[in-house]
């Protein structure tokens, strides 16, 4: 009985830690609408930087884990909202004048 309990405490640590990190690392998602260029996000860069889920998807910016419920523009970035409240040139890289580090142009 006692090691039924360890063992499940120990699954759900390990399912709790690998949800902990924004996309997950060797996982890459790309938004293709943008006329500038695709726009690739790499879980694994943003692992790399510390960054945990609940840091981007809480109620303020993007709530549901799902590509596309939120609409991203450059205006809400420049605002300092959405991926523009890391991206301000202090805890990430700026996005003014730095487009090509998320636009890749075919």
């Amino acid at each position: 009985m006692k090691s039924k309990i360890v063992a499940m405490l120990l699954a759900a640590s390990l399912a709790l830690a690998g949800a902990a990190f924004a996309v997950p690392a060797g996982k890459v998602i790309e938004f293709n609408e943008s006329p500038m260029g695709k726009v690739v996000f790499d879980g694994q860069i943003h692992k790399d930087a510390g960054v945990m889920c609940k840091e981007c998807h809480n109620n303020d910016m993007f709530p549901r884990m799902k590509q596309g419920t939120v609409k991203i523009t450059m205006e809400e970035i420049y605002a300092g909202r959405l991926c523009g409240v890391c991206h301000d040139g202090k805890r990430a890289f700026g996005t003014a004048g730095n487009c090509n580090r998320c636009h890749v142009q075919p």
